[in-house]
């Protein structure tokens, strides 16, 4: 997977997924944090993990959030307030 600190897991055509990268990308810009995004349908391994929680957020290469993704907490997660 990438060096980026924040990963968003979804897949094309995901409303739910391109809901959480208007709110990743905010949220990683404020932030000054690297994020990017792969997608399920790419890697089979990230398929059988995340099929059913998409979208996922991983920070740190843990998971942070699935379906919904709060701009507070990431926030708090990449060291804000």
């Amino acid at each position: 997977m990438a060096d980026e600190r924040v990963i968003l897991v979804g897949k094309p055509g995901c409303h739910l997924c391109d809901d959480a990268r208007v709110v990743v990308a905010a949220v990683c810009a404020d932030r000054g944090v690297s994020w990017a995004e792969v997608s399920i349908l790419d890697d089979p391994d990230l398929a059988d993990r995340y099929a059913e929680q998409i979208p996922v957020v991983l920070v740190d290469g843990a998971v942070h959030d699935f379906w919904r993704v709060d701009s507070e907490r990431l926030h708090k997660a990449l060291g804000g307030s």
